[in-house]
């Protein structure tokens, strides 16, 4: 029989309040606090935090303090050259994995924790998770919320305020409350970056 903590990782439904879990989860936020604490120029001992909270991390990723995490990062897996701007929110009980060059606008919350619908069930405090899945090189827009089991494809673009319902694939602008893909990214993106503004390849 599987432990409340392996079930963390199953799917299945567990107590996240069994002890275990509690003093764990506790030490993760503990070394949380201390990297939120960290000065502007203390970036070297962030990144070395970073290293030690994530289940994974690459080279040059950027975390914008304050940042918010239910295991501090502990079953976070991040690529290379990530930024994540202002209070991103990962709301890690299972995996979220990130991409290379994947970008975060600030207030992004990824959620892998869920409830059920079932009063019965969480009056007890029952919880299931399922894992997330980003791409490489995505721009998630301030303000949007993925739900958990969303899995986004590569070179997604997220639009502000989005909340992810359903998977995403790769090479689309999606937008909206539920997000919707809008349409993929094209030759116009080649040309114009914002509204009407162009792309200056000769000086880049």
């Amino acid at each position: 029989m599987r432990t409340m903590k392996e079930k963390m990782h199953t799917g299945e439904l567990y107590l996240p309040t069994e002890k275990e879990i509690i003093e764990w989860q506790t030490e993760c936020l503990d070394r949380l606090y201390e990297f939120n604490i960290t000065r502007p120029v203390e970036g070297e001992k962030r990144q070395t935090m970073l290293k030690e909270m994530f289940a994974e991390v690459g080279e040059d990723c950027y975390i914008e303090p304050p940042f918010h995490s239910n295991f501090g990062g502990a079953h976070v897996h991040f690529g290379n050259n990530i930024y994540a701007n202002f209070n991103l929110t990962c709301v890690d009980d299972t995996h979220i994995y990130v991409g290379d060059y994947t970008m975060f606008g600030p207030n992004v919350i990824i959620a892998t924790a869920g409830h059920p619908i079932l009063p019965e069930l969480r009056e007890k405090a029952y919880q299931y998770n399922a894992p997330v899945h980003i791409g490489q090189n995505c721009w998630i827009g301030a303000g949007a919320i993925i739900l958990p089991g969303i899995t986004i494809g590569d070179n997604v673009v997220v639009g502000a305020g989005s909340v992810v319902t359903k998977d995403l694939p790769s090479n689309v602008v999606a937008v909206g409350n539920p997000c919707r893909v809008l349409r993929e990214v094209n030759e116009h993106d080649q040309e114009y970056y914002f509204k009407k503004r162009k792309v200056d390849w000769k000086n880049l």
